[in-house]
């Protein structure tokens, strides 16, 4: 539909124009601290901060959704009378830059510049998984980059639909390019926007600011003296091609996807083995099947196996030997289960087919012998591709062992003799209310379902009866009666692992692609780590989360929950960018990790850095940057520290000190809901441990909205740039 007339839209935008040059010339959100004797050194101050956009990329409408929080909460503070403040930095720590960047490298390399990509075939559909999973993490699943990519294969189309040409394109495989085109790009687009914002505020992060890298080299020090700090071998997400942990924002796809604990029931090939293992003879041969839910051991009655996959047999650190998928068996060798670190000793590749009716020895179960049984509907790409059977508390089981006993023609298929499949009976082994001893039999005849392949009923099926079951469910199994199922799942679980029925086994939650392509595994890692999960640290967390008003009871309960299941977090990595770990600098600090308490920078960053984003200029005081010890930013940042034997003119020491005296806390911490159980939750931890003694410096509110509509999709993370290339 074509516009009537753009006059009255014309003369609109000259009068933001206009307004917004004036601001400028005027400096009108300029704002420095009153001088403790001047008439406005009593005015009431309010600063509002936005978490840092990261410089891979132009904004896009989520942050504008969420930074309007910020604009209107700075304009009502401002009529209010009070002084207003409202920095804005610009992230350009961890892996993202430094990988965009070796892939045009290797674009170019590959495909000749300007690159000539192949013919890309569409993607594969993706299936949700929708297994009720008990678990603790309350996370955001939505990957950022997936978002910002659209679907683009390549990092050369990824630029392209930003409006760059192959010429421009080209610099961008050296990382510092980055770190100069996109910051002066997004001060641009959010001046437009007409942010109240004091500009000369604005830094960028990473080793290229020298100033910013001595705060959180300064930062990190402090961390470490007051044992938040720890280096030892932790499970976590990694990337093998990397080298190095692989956090949130290094990854394309699996934001906010965290290591998933099972326990791996170890099922023990009974004697002899039969003629497709012949060449295992010797060693002892476990099917592996990866479970939540170690206490309905006593339930089994038979294994699952796809017949369709391809499985393997390896060997282990202990010579014994595991069948499970090679997917699981590459996890695996990044947890101590092979000799060597990362590697697999396959001796046999098997099809799931010539898998079964093998004879097993299953712990725990009341059966002396179970079989390999067939079940389709088993995935690759999650656990090991072999699964327990527990059918009196597993719809899906229960209805599966049902097929096979119902149907002879479906036992002959898979060459399944009757004394495989029809002795084999569900086992009492849980009490639910509601449900009585054998849930999945009530369940599955209330609901009516007649075969394994009424996967909605099924579906159903297991959200009545999962959660139920452990959370008020009671044992019935001998030695355990009467006890809850919640509280004897650890004990059982300790119990198979100290008698080698088990092991413990970790993958991630759901499929993790770092920003170089790779699928992670999780890895038992050495490294650095904050300890959130310290008991006085999080008790003091905890405090200042019941003094910070959320503004809703859902962001509350998200904090919480987060609170909760948080442990440790690996801050250090090997590759990228930003600032490196004080006293082991062959690590990084993470890009989670050098962005808590960053807003204390803010009230002295135009101190330091002048009119520069990095510093290079200079300040007014010209103070360089190895001037900035720990001892100067000591006295800047706590009350009760002396003067520091420096060369620093006294004058901007005072200034500093006063800077940020004035200026903190936060008053307002805006952002999106997706950032609750990462980096709002961080940046409450290391506040109170940075000053642990002075609860005036703690954040005093968060605002965490939700996600916005595009197309009727719900999604904050939608990529459209908010101005064009000019």
């Amino acid at each position: 539909m074509e516009r009537k007339g753009t006059a009255k839209l014309q003369h609109l935008l000259e009068i933001e124009k206009q307004s917004q040059k004036r601001w400028q010339d005027e400096k009108v959100f300029e704002i420095d601290a009153p001088q403790p004797d001047s008439p406005g050194a009593k005015q009431e101050k309010y600063m509002v901060t936005f978490p840092y956009p990261y410089m891979n990329g132009r904004l896009h409408l989520g942050h504008t959704f969420s930074l309007s929080k910020c604009e209107f909460a700075l304009g009502f503070e401002r009529l209010q009378g009070k002084k207003c403040l409202f920095p804005f930095g610009l992230h350009c720590t961890g892996m993202p830059i430094k990988a965009g960047a070796d892939k045009l490298c290797y674009e170019m390399e590959t495909f000749g510049y300007p690159p000539v990509f192949p013919l890309s075939q569409e993607n594969e559909k993706q299936v949700e998984d929708n297994e009720p999973i008990i678990k603790d993490k309350a996370k955001g699943k939505k990957s950022k980059a997936a978002a910002k990519s659209a679907g683009l294969k390549y990092q050369w189309q990824i630029m392209k639909s930003l409006g760059l040409t192959d010429p421009e394109i080209k610099l961008f495989a050296d990382p510092a390019h980055w770190l100069t085109y996109f910051p002066k790009w997004t001060v641009h687009d959010l001046k437009l926007m007409g942010l109240k914002v004091d500009w000369r505020r604005t830094f960028i992060t990473t080793d290229a600011n020298p100033f910013y890298d001595s705060f959180v080299r300064w930062q990190f020090y402090r961390l470490k003296e007051r044992e938040k700090i720890k280096f030892g071998k932790r499970f976590t997400i990694y990337s093998p091609k990397d080298g190095q942990p692989c956090m949130d924002h290094d990854r394309s796809e699996g934001e906010g996807v965290g290591p998933q604990e099972y326990t791996l029931i170890k099922m023990k090939v009974a004697q002899p083995l039969p003629a497709v293992l012949k060449s295992l003879e010797g060693s002892a041969v476990y099917l592996v099947a990866a479970t939540l839910r170690p206490e309905t051991m006593f339930g089994q009655t038979n294994c699952w196996v796809q017949p369709n996959i391809r499985y393997v047999a390896f060997r282990t650190v202990n010579s014994d030997v595991f069948i499970c998928t090679r997917r699981a068996a590459r996890n695996m060798s990044y947890q101590g289960f092979t000799t060597n670190n990362g590697k697999v000793d396959v001796i046999l590749e098997i099809s799931g087919m010539d898998l079964m009716g093998i004879g097993l020895n299953a712990p725990l179960t009341a059966y002396q012998t179970i079989y390999t049984l067939p079940m389709i509907n088993i995935k690759e790409n999650k656990g090991t591709g072999i699964v327990t059977s527990v059918p009196s508390d597993a719809p899906d089981d229960y209805a599966a062992l049902r097929d096979l006993k119902n149907k002879k023609a479906f036992r002959e298929k898979y060459h399944l003799s009757d004394d495989m499949v029809l002795p084999y009976d569900p086992v009492k082994i849980i009490e639910i209310p509601g449900y009585g001893d054998l849930s999945a039999v009530q369940v599955c005849d209330e609901l009516n379902i007649q075969s394994q392949n009424d996967k909605d009923k099924l579906q159903e099926a297991k959200e009545r009866v999962y959660m139920k079951g452990f959370y008020e469910g009671v044992m019935l199994v001998k030695g355990y009666e009467g006890q809850k199922v919640q509280d004897v799942k650890p004990i059982i679980k300790n119990l198979m692992i100290e008698n080698k029925q088990a092991v413990k086994y970790l993958e991630p939650e759901k499929s993790v692609i770092s920003r170089s392509g790779d699928e992670c595994v999780v890895a038992l890692c050495d490294q650095w780590y904050l300890d959130y999960g310290e008991e006085e640290w999080k008790k003091q967390t905890k405090q200042c989360l019941d003094e910070l008003n959320t503004y809703s009871e859902d962001v509350r309960k998200n904090f919480e929950a987060t609170l909760d299941w948080l442990h440790e977090h690996a801050c250090s990595r090997s590759y990228g960018l930003g600032t490196k770990i004080p006293w082991d600098p062959q690590y990084l600090v993470e890009s989670l990790s050098d962005s808590t308490i960053y807003m204390a920078y803010y009230s002295v960053a135009h101190i330091l850095q002048g009119d520069s984003f990095d510093g290079s200029t200079g300040g007014p005081h010209n103070i360089r940057p190895d001037q900035m010890t720990p001892e100067v930013w000591d006295y800047i940042f706590y009350k009760d520290k002396p003067l520091p034997k420096t060369s620093i003119p006294r004058p901007a020491l005072h200034k500093m000190k006063h800077e940020f005296e004035y200026w903190y806390p936060v008053d307002l911490r805006v952002s999106g809901k997706d950032l609750v159980p990462n980096h709002l939750t961080y940046f409450i931890y290391n506040h109170v441990a940075i000053w642990p003694n002075d609860r005036k410096k703690w954040p005093q509110n968060i605002r965490a909205n939700g996600h916005m509509l595009l197309n009727s999709q719900k999604n904050v993370k939608v990529y459209w740039k908010l101005f064009n290339p000019a």
